[in-house]
């Protein structure tokens, strides 16, 4: 099968007539729905008493975002292959603004629990983009397009940062949820007034019973991953979560293929290209959270440690920002290797660069202007991978399950940026040094986690090298046309 994006043939289906629309709106809601990933960052120390909570349950308003993401992604995915992308797009943007709202009017723990999680229901946002892009758009613009789209996760991430330490600085911490309500709003007009409707559906019956078993099993999973430092990772309550979701989800693939509507068709994913796709997806998931984690962390500790460089959250922010605008300068770029040489070759360059952005980050992390040049290599390395990913995935499934199968692999990034998390928290925690009577990160920790960090874009990189071989655009589709046409009469 072919690596690039093949095109649904749609008798009578015409081009939306502002193509350029389409692609910023969807970008924006994609980078609207990515800035909830990032703003809470600024206040975390201070939930405890804004909620009036203990540091341990105030952490919930994180975790609930992840595990509600986890779950959304892909059951939203295969909703919008069933029942209209749009539709569920615009389902998800709702479900952030009502989620902002919450937050924004909540001075205690669960209501704010509550309002984060469906923040999380949002998540699908961006896999429903590219699916509707590949349904709507021209073929020449469908590359660029779609790594643009992908590309918004990061680029809402590094730029809701600095802006989200700005307003926490100078404004009333709920003022962080009623700016996330109101650009949801913008996004959901926006979407409503100019993105259309694929007529691409499957139609059919929805899984449930895979719908509630992947749930109990990614939410098991994650739990004990994102939690296991805090409860220990020899715990029984971390130990037992691993092993439910071990059961839990072994059971649910062995249910998904024996139903005859599955909400994953896991025998198209076990398919080659999806298959490495999603594997080398986990790594570079992991190799850019590597990053997020020690980029500030190293701009913040104090001069004294020898390493730190005492800076403001802002100036942290600011440091990160150049990285979103660097992955969305590298969109097209991507789309043309994509373009000429394949997905497989742009991811792989990808991994490349972003495993010498870490190794710069080795040797070059004492001042300010070295961790922007390190964040913004590993950037580029980043903006090309996201963006040959969905070209990937829509290279190798039907039009059909095109939102579920981008969903999941989003998923697979969601669980590498988990796992980054739970092993740098580890590293850091146990390489420390004391410095007026606290335990901080050492400068070997920091190096530990980047040096991690290499090595998944290393290991990205290998799995990428099992990815079928390219194939020139068109070359399938012109095949299946000339083996279609009738032969012409001979003299």
């Amino acid at each position: 099968m072919s690596d690039v994006p093949v095109r649904p043939a749609e008798a009578g289906r015409t081009a939306p007539s502002r193509p350029g629309a389409v692609v910023a709106v969807l970008a924006l809601a994609g980078i609207t729905v990515s800035l909830m990933q990032t703003l809470v960052i600024p206040i975390v120390p201070e939930l405890p008493g804004y909620l009036h909570a203990e540091p341990s349950d105030a952490a919930w308003a994180v975790t609930a975002t992840l595990l509600a993401a986890a779950v959304a992604t892909p059951v939203a995915g295969r909703l919008g292959d069933m029942f209209g992308k749009r539709r569920l797009l615009l389902v998800s943007l709702a479900l952030l603004v009502a989620g902002s709202a919450v937050c924004a009017l909540s001075d205690r723990l669960v209501p704010m629990i509550a309002g984060r999680a469906l923040q999380g229901l949002a998540a699908a946002v961006v896999p429903l983009g590219i699916s509707i892009m590949r349904d709507e758009l021209p073929a020449e613009k469908l590359a660029g397009s779609t790594a643009l789209m992908s590309a918004s996760l990061g680029v809402g991430g590094a730029l809701g940062l600095p802006a989200a330490a700005f307003i926490a600085d100078h404004y009333d911490w709920h003022m962080l949820f009623w700016t996330s309500a109101s650009l949801g709003v913008v996004a959901a007009v926006l979407v409503l007034s100019l993105v259309p409707e694929s007529g691409v559906r499957t139609g059919g019956r929805f899984d449930l019973t895979g719908a509630l078993g992947m749930a109990v099993g990614l939410v098991s999973l994650l739990l004990a991953v994102s939690k296991g430092a805090d409860w220990g990772w020899g715990s029984g309550t971390t130990l037992g979560l691993l092993a439910l979701a071990v059961v839990v989800l072994a059971a649910w693939g062995f249910f998904e293929l024996r139903t005859a509507q599955p909400l994953v068709d896991l025998r198209t994913t076990a398919r080659r290209q999806v298959l490495f796709t999603n594997l080398a997806s986990i790594a570079f998931g992991f190799s850019m959270f590597a990053m997020a984690l020690v980029l500030p962390q190293l701009l913040q500790l104090p001069v004294q440690t020898g390493y730190g460089l005492g800076r403001s959250m802002l100036t942290a922010g600011l440091v990160m920002a150049p990285q979103g605008l660097v992955m969305m300068a590298t969109a097209p770029v991507s789309a043309l290797i994509t373009r000429t040489r394949g997905p497989k070759t742009t991811l792989m360059t990808g991994a490349v660069i972003v495993a010498a952005g870490y190794a710069l980050g080795i040797v070059l992390m004492s001042e300010v202007w070295h961790l922007v040049l390190v964040s913004c290599v590993i950037g580029a390395g980043v903006g090309f991978a996201y963006g040959a990913m969905p070209a990937l995935i829509m290279g190798a499934v039907p039009a059909s399950e095109t939102a579920a199968a981008n969903s999941l692999n989003t998923l697979m990034r969601s669980i590498g940026t988990s796992v980054a998390s739970a092993v740098a928290g580890v590293i850091l925690a146990r390489m420390t040094i004391s410095l007026g009577g606290h335990a901080l990160p050492s400068e070997d920790g920091f190096k530990a986690v980047m040096a991690l960090g290499a090595g998944a874009a290393a290991l990205a990189f290998l799995l990428a090298a099992f990815l079928p071989r390219h194939r020139p655009a068109g070359t399938a589709p012109a095949a299946a046309a000339a083996a279609a046409a009738p032969a012409e009469p001979v003299g």
